[in-house]
């Protein structure tokens, strides 16, 4: 993983991955296969196709896998055989699955109010939504973890790097410069640590994705950012008689942020638009809810509703999470990212 080190200067800097103590090992890459009678083309074939671990091969159908040019179906079955003596994918205790939690890194959002309405931050392998109006705080948000993310472990932080994938040209490379300074971090080594790309369609946002699987299985990431989820297929589908393909498309892609969160130990952390809902009533303080339906809605671990407040302050409240309660926090925007409110 990446380590940082404090030089006389107070300018925190990555060492090398040898220099830090062995942890174990999260996935288990595809070449290992071969020690269990897979020939090489059959992995590199695997690998062209974006699978770059056992992990993550399981979780492909078969039918997805004979879908690769060169597999047939007994050559799959043969791979699939293979990787289940390498990667457990049964049934584990409670107790086990208890210890297995105890690998989810919370990765502070510059708030502590913030951190604590979260249990501690934002939750490596989950996907952790943001919804609300323009100028709420979601992508202040993202940029701010952009850094954080990138501290040590024992600062609150990931200790890894962060992919950004931008469907709405928000993000913003100077903006990150006074928020590292902010957190005592060098601004070129922070933005280095970065991978950023500009998302156009959905296609090519799904395609972006697939092609995060080779990086993360050579460098530790820690935070993946969409900004926004929603907005390429609110573009590229049209009306009613779209309607099913594009939430069977979404749902294609949000499945494939959950196979990466949970693949490589990584948080997501997705912003999401918000619609007028016609069916609310005259009495509803707030006729507005999140884009994408059910598809998105179940596809979300934790959900947070911002909205705007008083001046630079920015209210987030948990819509829905299995182990937080329903609470608000309040937080503010400032040059150096997102802190805690001042009364």
């Amino acid at each position: 993983m990446l380590a940082f080190k404090s030089e006389e200067h107070n300018q925190l800097q990555l060492v090398d991955r040898d220099e830090i103590d062995d942890e174990e090992e999260l996935f288990e890459m595809i070449d290992k296969l071969t020690n269990h009678g897979i020939n090489v083309g059959d992995v590199k074939k695997l690998q062209d196709a974006g699978i770059y671990t056992c992990n993550g091969l399981m979780m492909h159908t078969k039918k997805n896998l004979t879908g690769i040019k060169g597999l047939s179906e007994a050559k799959v079955d043969k791979i699939c055989e293979a990787a289940e003596k390498i990667v457990n994918f049964g049934y584990i205790t409670g107790s086990d699955a208890l210890i297995k939690r105890k690998s989810v890194i919370r990765i502070t959002t510059g708030s502590q109010a913030l951190d604590e309405l979260l249990g501690g931050g934002i939750e490596t392998s989950s996907i952790t939504e943001a919804f609300g109006e323009f100028r709420s705080g979601k992508t202040q948000l993202a940029h701010t973890l952009c850094v954080s993310t990138q501290l040590p472990i024992n600062m609150k932080g990931g200790n890894g790097k962060v992919a950004y994938i931008d469907t709405e040209g928000t993000f913003r490379p100077d903006r990150i410069v006074p928020i590292a300074t902010r957190f005592g971090m060098d601004a070129g080594a922070v933005l280095d640590n970065i991978i950023y790309a500009r998302a156009y369609t959905y296609e090519h946002q799904y395609n972006l994705l697939l092609g995060l699987a080779a990086k993360m299985s050579e460098e530790p990431f820690r935070l993946l950012i969409v900004d926004s989820v929603i907005a390429l297929f609110r573009v590229d589908f049209t009306g009613r008689g779209e309607l099913a393909d594009r939430q069977q498309k979404l749902a294609q892609m949000l499945s494939r942020l959950i196979k990466i969160a949970e693949e490589f130990n990584v948080a997501v952390y997705m912003t999401n638009q918000v619609i007028a809902d016609p069916g609310c009533g005259v009495f509803i303080s707030d006729p507005k809810k999140p884009a994408g339906g059910h598809v998105l809605a179940h596809a979300a671990t934790i959900r947070l509703m911002f909205r705007k407040g008083k001046g630079e302050q920015r209210v987030c409240k948990v819509f829905d999470a299995p182990n937080l309660p329903e609470a608000e926090a309040v937080f503010q925007i400032t040059g150096g990212g997102i802190t805690d409110a001042k009364d």
